[in-house]
């Protein structure tokens, strides 16, 4: 059986999906995309999120995945800043897609499938006015050849100076592309013809590689709405499912279903199941071994660096706590603050490498871009150890960044909104410890003399400029906030107490 996408009761095959990109490739050329005016998806996960990304690649155009929990001020920085120049968008989403549109940008939407309405308790909108994708592409004639060079993503991640930043891959040739999607296949335990699951938001760097290394492995792939545990089970066993990829959020409520839910579902034809975006917590860890079995495989890497480390369940459970040694084609480097190279047992930052990653640019970042290299290494700012055997340990993380669910949050996007409160004299965001989502987002405020705002009114300002999962869980106010010699906020004595308590650093 060749490769298909299904959901639902609807099955998109691989001949279908070619034939559906091609014609949509011949629209968004015609319509000015290209490799500086880009395509964006604001959408669910659905059929149509593969469409338009292949259409991409024959088109030669620039496709950017965004996460749609976007607010619309969120959203009209993400479509202005990679210049979009079409936005393919889910109709429920269009309340907020539509303030956001650039001025000479053209707008597609996508009806709201019924199974994306019940996950998410939807009433299907009526759309007036704006072309609907189906139609659109079905009128487009079939384009007659593949654009050289091809498309490519764009990917945005959180940024830490308040914005998120688009990591802007180059164009892959075929033979560049194979290498590299091979790699990744590697890296995820994944093998040609496997039946997955696509559990995760496509908008993301690891179910987007997942299922698109899926497609350029003649996989059979069904699609969830939305994450639900059960679910999930019952599809495994429905559709005799081999491989997928979770988080460790999704093992924390997958362990949390009742033993008799836990034991109905047949899981023997689960073959792989890659993890990674998020530190997992041991407990978790083992109990998912223990539930099924030996096929649990944790990587680390980003979307910059791509995939580094990677390791199989019994591999873990010899040296627990590891994400792995380096992968083939990986330089892997632990350094202090001046550059060198540490030996095993001593922790710095990490750095890393993969031979056949596709470079990258940070979209109109080039200073920001540099600041992350070193060496022909990248670094996230994570802080680690190598052991004897160049197993890597993840101790704790050097720049700001919070991980909440898999999710990568940077507190001062969050802090520059609390700052433009007229009640709020200083902040500081930074994340503690969380048992479902790893990380939580707290956020300690200092009040100007006299303001009475409280934690539900802050919220509800928040909410009106961030996405929900951008808004601390924890509003702490405080008289002072503790401060170095030079003025900055002291984070590490805010943070410190909540892991204290929880016995972790990350």
């Amino acid at each position: 059986m060749s490769a298909a996408f299904h959901f639902g009761s609807r099955t998109l095959t691989r001949e279908a999906l070619g034939e559906r990109a091609r014609r949509a490739a011949s629209g968004l050329q015609a319509l000015g995309a290209g490799p500086e005016r880009a395509v964006a998806l604001v959408l669910r996960n659905d059929l149509a999120f593969f469409e338009a990304t292949s259409a991409c690649r024959l088109a030669g155009a620039c496709v950017v995945p965004v996460n749609w929990h976007l607010s619309a001020e969120e959203l009209r920085f993400v479509l202005s800043d990679c210049r979009a120049r079409v936005v393919v968008a889910h109709a429920d989403l269009l309340e907020r897609v539509r303030p956001a549109l650039p001025a000479d940008c053209e707008l597609l939407v996508v009806d709201t499938p019924q199974e994306v309405a019940a996950a998410y308790g939807l009433r299907a909108p009526a759309v007036d006015g704006v072309p609907s994708w189906d139609a659109w592409v079905q009128a487009q004639a079939p384009q007659p050849a593949a654009a050289d060079p091809p498309g490519f993503n764009m990917l945005y991640t959180s940024g830490t100076t308040g914005h998120p930043k688009g990591v802007r891959r180059v164009p892959m040739t075929a033979q560049v592309q194979d290498a590299y999607f091979a790699s990744i296949a590697h890296a995820f335990g994944l093998r040609a013809g496997m039946r997955a699951l696509v559990t995760g938001p496509l908008y993301h760097s690891s179910p987007y590689a997942h299922a698109h290394v899926g497609l350029w492995l003649q996989a059979q792939q069904w699609l969830m709405p939305r994450f639900d545990p059960e679910l999930l089970l019952r599809l495994i066993e429905c559709h005799r499912i081999t491989h997928m990829h979770l988080v460790p959020t999704m093992f924390v409520r997958l362990l949390r279903l009742p033993a008799a839910v836990r034991e109905r579902y047949d899981l023997s034809s689960v073959e792989c199941v890659a993890h990674g975006a998020a530190p997992c917590p041991e407990s978790a860890k083992r109990d998912m071994i223990a539930w099924w079995g030996p096929v649990i495989r944790e990587y680390y890497g980003s979307t910059e660096a791509s995939v580094l480390t990677a390791l199989d369940a019994g591999e873990w459970l010899r040296k627990p706590g590891s994400v792995g040694p380096a992968r083939p084609g990986v330089r892997l480097e632990v350094r202090d603050e001046a550059g060198r190279a540490l030996p095993p047992g001593e922790e710095g930052e990490i750095w890393g490498h993969l031979d056949c990653a596709p470079q990258f640019a940070y979209h109109g970042l080039a200073a920001e871009r540099a600041d992350i290299e070193r060496d022909g290494l990248i670094t996230n700012g994570d802080v680690g150890c190598l052991d004897e055997d160049g197993y890597l340990y993840i101790r704790d993380r050097k720049r700001d960044m919070i991980i909440s669910g898999g999710v990568n949050i940077y507190p001062a996007e969050i802090e520059g909104v609390l700052l433009s409160h007229p009640q709020v004299a200083d902040c500081a965001v930074f994340g503690i410890p969380d048992e479902e989502f790893g990380e939580a987002i707290a956020a300690a405020v200092q009040r100007v003399p006299g303001a009475t705002v409280d934690a539900p009114a802050l919220a509800r300002f928040l909410a009106g400029h961030l996405a929900g999962f951008k808004i601390p869980k924890l509003l702490d106010f405080r008289d002072e906030l503790p401060r170095l010699d030079n003025g900055k906020i002291y984070k590490r004595r805010l943070r410190e107490p909540y892991w204290l308590a929880a016995g972790r650093r990350i």
